[in-house]
């Protein structure tokens, strides 16, 4: 039922959209015979009304050009052309409906005989009006589909960025990543420096320590090389640590699935790994969604409290996802420094990246990336 009313809605909202596209491509046909030669007064508002209708009820958003005189003719003759043929295939549904609905509910129908070539059938009036309303409706929903399509590709051709654009654009977004990935670089030489010096580095100090007290205290020197034993383990651990958190073998060796598995295994509270990759990735998004997945669940440990974590790894023909939820305390900021190190790596791969993390609701970080990684 859910999943109907979420149909429903999108299918009224589309029909809504189509419909108020006559008024709008009306009035633009208007304005084009009438006012164009004053069009610089009137044609970005137009445009702004209708990249409002295009966003609230057809579910895209259209470039930010200005319109010409080509985009303003085309688009109100498929406005008014569109939403004509959808108001006549609704409303003919819709009396088909009544009239069926009708019929059925107070014992008005009466038979109807359908001559066919080598077929005749005898039915009732009221199932000819609602097979006739289910065929209007779905025309009009067909329909609806194929208007909002064409105006979205008309608003591409006419309202998009042209050559030179967007290649200034596409310079502009590559020296932002190169200097994002530049800052994470660096980000990440700091956090391995404050791991070796909080952990390792200390570690050797006591080593040190023991084996000195152990070489001037002969006496005590057993008890103090078994705990000299005990103190270069854990600096073997600490050794380990370092080296999984920089980069883990496992993820060349085994493959994304493993990694991840292995991060798992290492969180203190349950993490479920659902993998939906029918193969491995390339390695420079198969790195990134380890890192990002990684990341993701040492936050929700370490700062939200979280009691469960899913992982969930999906791809399309495109693209490939992941997500990774928690049940924790919220309230990740996406500008600290690991979330934005990994939103700048993603970027470089000309993927994106997005946090929902409302106060008490749980944490939300979901990556996508392309299936090929940017040449260059």
């Amino acid at each position: 039922m859910p999943r109907l009313r979420g149909v429903t809605a999108v299918v009224l909202r589309r029909l809504a959209g189509v419909l108020a596209g006559t008024l709008t491509g009306a009035a633009a046909l208007a304005l084009l015979l009438l006012a164009w030669p004053w069009r610089s007064g009137w044609a970005p508002r137009l445009a702004a009304v209708e990249r409002a209708r295009s966003s609230a009820w057809l579910g895209h958003h259209l470039p930010d050009g200005v319109p010409g005189a080509g985009y303003v003719a085309l688009r109100g003759l498929i406005g008014v052309l569109g939403g004509y043929v959808a108001l006549v295939l609704t409303f003919t549904g819709l009396l088909f409906a009544s009239g069926g609905l009708w019929a059925m509910t107070y014992g008005q129908s009466s038979p109807v005989s359908l001559n066919l070539p080598g077929v005749r059938l005898t039915t009732e009036s009221w199932a000819v009006g609602l097979t006739c309303a289910v065929v209007m409706l779905a025309l009009a929903v067909a329909w609806c589909r194929l208007v909002a399509g064409a105006e979205r590709r008309l608003a591409v051709r006419f309202l998009g960025p042209g050559p030179e654009e967007v290649m200034r654009r596409r310079i502009a977004e590559l020296t932002s990543t190169r200097s994002g990935i530049v800052r994470a670089v660096d980000d990440e030489r700091r956090r391995i420096e404050r791991d070796l010096h909080d952990g390792v580095q200390q570690r050797g100090v006591a080593l040190a320590m023991l084996l000195g007290r152990a070489r001037h205290s002969p006496g005590a020197a057993a008890e103090l090389v078994d705990q000299a034993y005990l103190e270069s383990r854990q600096l073997l651990d600490e050794l380990r640590g370092v080296a999984w958190r920089i980069y883990p073998t496992a993820l060349d060796e085994l493959g994304l699935r493993a990694a991840l598995e292995g991060v798992a295994e290492r969180s203190g509270v349950p993490v479920t790994v659902h993998y939906g990759l029918a193969g491995r990735p390339v390695s420079e998004v198969e790195t990134a969604l380890y890192f990002v997945a990684r990341e993701a669940i040492t936050n929700a440990v370490k700062h939200a409290e979280a009691r469960d974590i899913l992982v969930v790894l999906e791809e399309d023909e495109r693209e490939v996802r992941v997500t990774i939820s928690d049940d924790g305390r919220g309230g990740a900021d996406p500008a600290g420094g690991g979330l934005s190190g990994l939103a700048r790596r993603v970027l470089a791969l000309d993927g994106g990246f997005e946090v929902g993390s409302a106060t008490g609701g749980g944490t939300r970080v979901r990556a996508w990336l392309p299936k090929q990684a940017p040449c260059g």
